[in-house]
């Protein structure tokens, strides 16, 4: 036969129950904003690019050309401006709307030498609005990038930018070089952006 031995529970103190719900409030809070972040990725990548931009031009900052690149100036140049026969070296982060990046200068082993007038129609419009020196953040939408293409990671086969994506680009202009014989574009995701359609 065993034995059962009663121990005495103290008293809650007072104000611990009041605390014991403000924690579960916090918690749940906290569960919704993280189940919130883990679907505005779908959600920006399923909203028309014709609509993010609609809105994007809205914000203070944000200028549009005739052709629809949106873009920002994050920190003007004072050098020479790019035009489409030379090659810009720059530092860039190509993101899409969902803010995954699919290619940056960085993983290719830092600033990279673009042939301006042979990069997609948009990134070759902004690199001409900048002077060196300057940094901006391109919009480009799907008729100024890829378009109905889907790109590949040369690499590895994977698509990385779907069809009909907007691309964001983070971009610094570093400086202007003379265009070199036999540049041609950066063939894909291995040396550089993929080049224009």
């Amino acid at each position: 036969m065993s034995e059962v031995t009663a121990v005495p529970l103290r008293p809650i103190a007072k104000g611990s129950l009041t605390k014991l719900w403000i924690g579960i409030g916090v918690a749940f809070a906290a569960a919704i904003g993280f189940a919130w972040a883990g679907t505005r990725a779908q959600v920006a990548l399923a909203q028309p690019a014709s609509e993010f931009m609609a809105s994007n031009a809205k914000k203070s900052g944000v200028q549009t050309t005739p052709s629809g690149l949106q873009y920002q100036v994050i920190k003007p140049g004072t050098g020479p401006r790019a035009t489409a026969q030379d090659t810009a070296i720059v530092t860039y982060d190509g993101k899409l709307a969902d803010g995954s990046t699919f290619d940056a200068s960085e993983s290719h082993g830092g600033p990279t030498p673009m042939p301006v007038g042979r990069m997609i129609p948009g990134f070759s419009e902004g690199l001409q609005l900048m002077n060196s020196g300057a940094k901006y953040r391109f919009w480009i939408p799907p008729e100024l990038g890829y378009g109905p293409q889907a790109m590949p990671d040369p690499r590895t086969g994977k698509v990385v930018i779907p069809a009909n994506s907007l691309l964001v680009f983070d971009v610094e202009m570093l400086g202007i070089a003379p265009p070199q014989p036999g540049m041609g574009g950066m063939g894909g995701m291995g040396g550089g952006m993929p080049t224009g359609m």
